[in-house]
């Protein structure tokens, strides 16, 4: 959207007069059901949230990114000549790191690096001024919204055409390799497709969207912050997302594929279609549970080699629990496939049958995480006071959202009593816990 630099104060200290700006907003997600189980090709259900990252930007003279957050305290503000900027990613991983306030601001250079290169397209210099009410550290996909409103807002002063899901696939490179988080694609699609008023499900093979899917009336999802920040590029989500792929190279190891050809398969010559989520769990247990033992990295790369993710980084010294790393996204598979068909029948009148199921599923869901190991007791205890309220105040089920370890726990209620009791149970979580800075989503 074209703005003018003069129409608020803001926008007038820094932006030059009459500077023709674009401006791009975009949402930040509360994973419903699915989480950590999109890199493994697994159905998920986003929804949108009001809170939104906005973008805006104008060409700047200089051969340089001049970059400033009105949501950072300090080291909010900086340049980066662009002939100095790497267009190696990993080297530019590098130099951002080695700079200051490079750290937040890799979200926005890795999208201009990633579109530049993978468009082949000369940006030249910018003036980006950036402002978000998404809350970072939540588990709601700050930097997802971020990279989605910056590369919106890029291709538009550019008159860059992407289709389809070619921007969302170029914010995910940007967090992958510029920022050195290993996100899976459902936040930043989620951000770009989602709907606050729907759920949008995504089949993350690794981008095949659905119809959005009604959220029956007076049936909301809510979130309540556990004021433990999560952050995706944390150990235990990158040691939980290896050892799910060195559950699956055992697996195919296991169907007689060797460890020497494995890593130079394409998916879809894979066994699965290089996906765990497409095991069925009767089948897993069946057939493979029993192969998955949980080692240390050293082992594991004596015995089995390599992983299929290029993402998945195995350290020697540290020990994975393989096998409930594994079994997670093919469970969570089915929960989420029965958890949409059991959505799609709610109806007024049969609402108090189907709910207690759908809640159920959202209950198994976040104990699962807790066997990853990507549990918090601040979460778990968000959990056990939905639990306790429960189904006679209108709370049917709770579970963490996105990558765990902190960040935000989504609720689901029916009608304003549920509503109410949710908004109580929020009340009572920060008297408990003593926090004045958490976050309720609606």
């Amino acid at each position: 959207m074209k703005v003018n630099s003069d129409s608020s104060s803001i926008l007038q200290k820094f932006f030059g007069p009459n500077q023709v700006v674009i401006q791009a907003t975009s949402p930040g997600r509360m994973d419903v059901m699915g989480g950590i189980a999109d890199y493994s090709g697994s159905l998920v259900l986003q929804k949108s949230i009001s809170q939104k990252a906005t973008v805006t930007i104008g060409i700047r003279n200089y051969n340089q990114l001049h970059i400033k957050s009105l949501d950072i305290a300090s080291q909010n503000e900086l340049y980066v000549d662009l002939d100095e900027l790497p267009n190696n990613y990993d080297e530019a991983q590098k130099y951002l790191k080695s700079i200051a306030g490079g750290d937040w601001a890799s979200y926005i250079i890795g999208c201009y690096l990633v579109l530049s290169n993978e468009k082949k397209t000369k940006l030249g210099g910018l003036d980006i001024l950036i402002q978000s009410d998404v809350p970072v550290g939540k588990g709601v996909s700050s930097s997802a919204a971020l990279e989605v409103a910056t590369l919106k807002a890029i291709t538009e002063l550019f008159n860059i055409e992407l289709f389809d899901t070619e921007l969302p696939k170029l914010a995910q490179k940007a967090e992958n390799l510029v920022v050195g988080a290993p996100c899976g694609l459902m936040d930043q699609l989620a951000s770009y497709f989602g709907d606050n008023n729907k759920l949008l499900p995504i089949l993350c093979q690794p981008d095949q969207l659905y119809d959005l899917v009604e959220i029956p009336q007076d049936l909301y999802f809510v979130g309540i912050d556990s004021g433990v920040k999560h952050a995706v590029s944390g150990a235990s989500y990158s040691e939980v997302r290896t050892a799910a792929f060195m559950g699956y190279s055992i697996i195919a190891q296991k169907l007689g594929f060797s460890k020497d050809n494995l890593g130079k398969q394409i998916h879809s010559e894979l066994p699965f279609g290089g996906f765990l989520s497409n095991i069925s769990p009767s089948s897993f247990e069946a057939d493979f549970a029993r192969s998955l033992n949980s080692m240390y990295g050293k082992d594991f790369i004596n015995d089995f080699g390599v992983v299929t993710d290029k993402l998945s980084v195995i350290k020697p010294d540290a020990f994975y629990n393989i096998k409930a790393c594994a079994k997670h996204p093919i469970y969570e598979n089915h929960r989420v496939k029965s958890f949409k068909q059991l959505l799609k029948s709610v109806n007024e009148t049969n609402y108090g049958d189907i709910l207690p199921l759908m809640g159920e599923l959202m209950f198994q869901s976040h104990e699962s995480y807790n066997n990853c190991g990507l549990g918090n007791e601040m979460t778990d205890k968000i959990v056990t006071m939905a639990r306790q309220k429960g189904i006679e105040n209108n709370i049917y089920g709770a579970k963490i959202t996105g990558g765990g370890s902190g960040g935000t726990v989504c609720l689901m209620v029916y009608g304003q009593k549920g509503l109410e009791s949710a908004k109580q149970l929020f009340e009572e979580y920060q008297q408990q816990t003593n926090q004045s800075s958490l976050v309720f989503f609606e």
